[in-house]
């Protein structure tokens, strides 16, 4: 068993984050101190212990950071904690840089002056840099698509303690999108402006087209096995499940005693989450966007103008999609159909060669001549790299569903989406042309899921581009 396997994730966030602003902060307080004393005061010399200086300054900064844990409780600090924490930081670089400027006898290139110059400069910007950094990530999470929607399960009886313990000690990047209650049905209120979303009958089938990344029980009172049946379900779909209980007895793949909240709970996972590897993966999006991006403007003037000349419409077509764990975006490709297409889809069902929930026609009479050419190489998609950059989808991962798919979607299927869809991935490199069966697609997916590497993920990509310059795109 596993402790607080969950809780990495933030616990890197507040590391990484503190460890980058105390270190972009102590660059520029000592490039301004350079600045002043060299134009204001006269008193700088570039040769000997400036450079020295700086490099101490820069391993002194990572050592206090690391060595003393300065980013405990960092984003739940007040104004008044935080200045002590920034006193306390300031008061160690200073001795540590006395110490160093006095044992390699630099005090003649770099003057207590300077020192007392640099440290004050530091403080002031270290600061207010952290307290800016605090309001800005806490408003970009309030509502937004990166927070972690939680939906709380309890019943009438516990529902005002739980709600007014979690207002007060729940996490920076959660929103409470809902609260199903599995004693009484109340569906449409409200309590404390968090809606009543779904009773026990129902709590499933909400929470299968809700977009939920989180569930948190608080049932006492609730039959064991009934709850049991519960957190399998949800696991089922891939969500995350904290149980307050003290209780330790379910059977699930990977589990953690922690807290949640203030709550004692216990956590419930179909995967083992590697918080470092899923940052490794966001930057190698954030490049391959960049990327990606640039390629796109450069072959966007002919694409739109052969688009153009083919048929009547826009260069871009967008469309709903479902990401992760039910989160609706807008997802961007060349357009490679006439106007319309989604119209005649309806027309066209009973002509579909897959299986299941995915619509597929080898020869599709919506497809322009252009398009044909544009999905043969894969050119269709290349407006997704804008997706990827925006973190709506990934380099690779699994597809996103359609709006209309997704509303069909049972439990087995959902767990698809719990990571971030892709533009290519397992379904894409293994014959996609050959598959008619949307369970065959659902297995690779789940199969990708459970086994994810960064070394899978460069594979995919490798077998991507290879397939695309041997013309192997969709059909």
């Amino acid at each position: 068993m596993m402790m607080n396997v969950y809780h990495k994730k933030y616990q890197i966030i507040e590391i990484y984050s503190l460890l980058f602003i105390d270190i972009i902060c102590t660059v520029i307080a000592y490039y301004l101190t350079y600045m002043i004393c060299f134009w204001l005061l006269s008193r700088a010399r570039i040769q000997g212990g400036w450079l020295p200086v700086y490099f101490m300054s820069l391993f002194d900064c990572l050592f206090y950071n690391l060595a003393m844990k300065a980013h405990h409780h960092f984003f739940k600090r007040g104004y008044r904690k935080e200045m002590v924490f920034v006193l306390q930081y300031t008061l160690s670089l200073f001795v540590m840089l006395s110490t160093e400027i006095y044992v390699f006898q630099l005090e003649l290139q770099f003057s207590r002056m300077m020192l007392g110059c640099f440290v004050l400069i530091n403080a002031l910007l270290t600061y207010a840099a952290r307290l800016v950094f605090k309001k800005w990530i806490k408003t970009y999470y309030s509502g937004s698509k990166g927070s972690d929607k939680i939906l709380v399960v309890t019943t009438e009886k516990e529902l005002a303690s739980v709600i007014d313990h979690i207002g007060k000690d729940i996490a920076w990047s959660y929103e409470i999108i809902g609260i199903a209650l599995m004693d009484k049905d109340r569906v449409g209120e409200y309590v404390e402006d968090i809606p009543i979303v779904a009773s026990e009958d129902n709590v499933i089938a909400v929470a299968r087209q809700s977009a939920l990344d989180v569930v948190f029980l608080y049932c006492s009172q609730k039959d064991v096995r009934n709850l049991e049946i519960l957190i399998q379900s949800f696991l089922a779909m891939g969500i995350l499940c904290h149980e307050c209980v003290e209780r330790v007895n379910l059977d699930a793949p990977y589990s953690c005693v922690g807290k949640f909240a203030g709550f004692p709970v216990m956590t419930y996972s179909m995967i083992l989450i590697d918080y470092r590897r899923r940052v490794v993966k966001r930057l190698m999006d954030i490049i391959g966007g960049l990327v990606g991006l640039l390629i796109t403007g450069v072959i966007t003037p002919f694409v739109a103008l052969a688009i153009k000349i083919d048929s009547k419409g826009p260069v871009i077509f967008s469309q709903i999609r479902i990401g992760k764990n039910g989160r609706r975006f807008k997802m961007y490709k060349f357009r490679s159909m006439y106007v319309g297409a989604e119209e005649q889809k309806k027309r066209l069902l009973d002509q579909n060669e897959m299986r299941g929930l995915m619509f597929k026609m080898d020869k599709d009479p919506r497809v322009t001549n252009v398009g044909k050419f544009l999905r043969k190489i894969s050119l269709d998609e290349l407006p997704q790299f804008w997706n990827v950059l925006k973190g709506d989808m990934s380099l690779v991962g699994t597809r996103p569903p359609t709006v209309d798919e997704f509303e069909q979607y049972n439990i087995y299927y959902r767990r698809r989406l719990s990571i971030t869809p892709g533009m290519t991935g397992m379904w894409q490199v293994s014959g996609r042309s050959d598959i008619i069966d949307f369970d065959e697609v659902v297995r690779m997916d789940l199969k990708y899921i459970d086994e994810w590497t960064l070394r899978k993920d460069v594979r995919i990509l490798l077998q991507t581009v290879g397939k695309v310059l041997l013309g192997k795109g969709a059909k």
